[in-house]
């Protein structure tokens, strides 16, 4: 039963890094759009701060559905 336990720790850690990890990413390519002059880079910029947006609310959905787990244990 503590394996269990031990492997949703780890898994609920790691996700908890790939959050922080996509927080910071998001940070840096709204920095970027705020820098650049160049429409393709300005285009270039908009593409990924959207890709990580939706990695970031994908991430956030599965951490809600983790915690839902674990009060329902």
């Amino acid at each position: 039963m503590k394996l269990f336990s031990k492997i949703k720790k780890q898994q609920n850690d790691a996700l908890l890094g790939e959050i922080e990890k996509t927080k910071l990413a998001l940070e840096s390519a709204y920095s970027n759009f705020e820098n650049v002059i160049d429409p393709d880079l300005i285009d270039c910029y908009i593409y990924e701060v959207n890709a990580i947006q939706k990695r970031y609310k994908f991430l956030l959905k599965q951490a809600k559905e983790m915690d839902n787990e674990y009060t329902t244990i």
